[in-house]
């Protein structure tokens, strides 16, 4: 198996083993080297007070492809630095889609970038991240 094979192969297997993203519905699309991508469709449960979508769910939602992708490559990363704009909002029965890119990798650190859109391709949340690359296996 190639490295892009064994890398979407690892992304799937971390993120079905995850049982906070089985229980929000978050669904993996793909993965590769440095790359994820998931989605969700909201369900009443996923809303704030004010009937859209909660940040907290873009958030977990950028978050996960984010640690997807950059456990990507086989060994432990640790996220250890986050920012998230928000542009627009989602609502129920939206489907929104997390994918995240590795801008930058060193051998103890990297930097993704994470794209948060409607099923419509709207852009509604913009997610970068860093994280901490151990030595230790991720599986």
């Amino acid at each position: 198996m190639d490295e892009s094979n064994e890398a979407r192969a690892r992304v799937m297997r971390l993120a079905g083993r995850d049982p906070f993203l089985l229980a929000l519905g978050v669904t993996c699309l793909d993965g590769g080297p440095g790359r994820a991508a998931v989605a969700l469709t909201l369900r009443d449960e996923h809303l704030n007070f004010m009937g859209i979508c909660h940040g907290g769910v873009i958030f977990t939602l950028a978050d996960t492809a984010f640690g997807l992708a950059a456990n990507s490559h086989g060994l432990m990363a640790a996220g250890i630095d986050t920012h998230m704009t928000y542009q627009v909002s989602a609502r129920l029965g939206d489907t929104v889609t997390a994918t995240a890119v590795e801008v930058s990798r060193s051998r103890k650190i990297a930097v993704y970038r994470v794209d948060v859109t409607r099923g419509d391709g709207t852009v509604i949340s913009a997610f970068t991240g860093t994280v901490y690359i151990t030595t230790r296996p991720n599986e």
